[in-house]
């Protein structure tokens, strides 16, 4: 039977021969087994603790990190929203540039096109101050004609009313109406309700005899005149056909004095010459008093102009040549 030495774990053991061998005792193989198991608990709890502690502060600081992310998303978001917001700004504001280049184009070309209008216009202002200053100066010679045959008719009217005034002595007695013709008054050639003519009315008569002679004997006078109208006028009193008669028969009565005296002056131009009658339907003043109606008993005695010696110079005048109408490149119609 063999003895073991019980001691310390490193003490000799000795065999059954005899002979002392080291390996240690199994209490102390045991305690050393449990103090490592208790060292490796210990070391396995102290890195469980870490392990722990680490995991808190990394769940900790994952969870802040979380929290950061989701703020970094909602900020990346927002961003990327103002970005898009920033884009389409950016897209409409290019489009608007562009709109403004092609308006802006289309303005410069506008601007060219005006100045050169202004520079059209500018030189058709030169044309047409050229062509106005051309007819201004035919109208003016056109309007000198006309106010010659004006001037002509009131010329052999006037010398008519003067002639006959001096003859007869009293100025009142003829005058020229706002129509221009001669108005004689009816207490000159004829009794009231008479259409014979008054001894007394010979003087001036002839006198009207020579004056007209004298006036158509000139041809230059006598191509503007279109015919010498006598013409009767009553008031109002009596009935109308009775005032038509009287005047109708007094102007003629007028006519025929004129066409049967001195000599027949008058008969190479008795075709110039025509008597009217016209009652009470031309009144020159009221009806209504004596003052009146004894302005309405008279004889008037009216140069009518030819329209065709008129139309002789409106004719001349379209026959001149004038430049051509400015912007059309054709003579200019007067």
């Amino acid at each position: 039977m063999r003895r073991q030495y019980s001691g310390r774990s490193d003490a000799l053991v000795r065999t059954e021969s005899g002979e002392q061998g080291f390996w240690p005792s199994y209490a102390d193989m045991m305690s050393a087994l449990a103090l490592i198991l208790f060292f490796l608990m210990l070391l396995s709890y102290v890195q469980n603790l870490i392990t722990g502690n680490d995991l808190q502060n990394t769940q900790e600081l994952l969870a802040e990190t979380r929290v950061s992310l989701a703020d970094t998303q909602d900020t990346l978001a927002l961003t990327l929203r103002e970005v898009e917001e920033a884009q389409d700004s950016l897209d409409k504001i290019t489009i608007d540039l562009d709109e403004a280049r092609l308006l802006l184009a289309q303005q410069e070309d506008d601007l060219a096109a005006q100045d050169k209008l202004l520079s059209d216009q500018a030189a058709l202002i030169g044309e047409q101050e050229d062509y106005l200053k051309a007819a201004s100066e035919e109208l003016l010679a056109m309007r000198s004609q006309m106010q010659t045959i004006a001037v002509l008719r009131l010329s052999i009217i006037e010398q008519i009313r003067d002639a006959m005034a001096a003859v007869m002595g009293d100025a009142t007695r003829v005058s020229i109406g706002s129509n221009g013709n001669i108005i004689l008054s009816e207490s000159i050639l004829f009794d009231t309700g008479s259409s014979t003519v008054k001894p007394d009315a010979a003087p001036a008569l002839d006198q009207l005899i020579e004056v007209f002679a004298a006036f158509l004997a000139d041809d230059g006078n006598a191509k503007y005149v279109d015919s010498i109208v006598i013409s009767g006028h009553t008031d109002s009193t009596g009935s109308e056909e009775t005032n038509r008669v009287l005047s109708t028969d007094r102007a003629n009565a007028v006519l025929a004095y004129l066409m049967d005296h001195d000599g027949g002056a008058l008969d190479d131009y008795a075709a110039y010459f025509c008597a009217a009658g016209y009652g009470e339907k031309r009144p020159v003043a009221s009806n209504t008093t004596a003052a009146g109606r004894a302005a309405n008993r008279r004889i008037e005695l009216s140069i009518i102009l030819r329209d065709d010696t008129v139309m002789e110079i409106v004719e001349s005048y379209l026959d001149i040549e004038l430049p051509s109408m400015p912007g059309t490149g054709e003579e200019a119609e007067p």
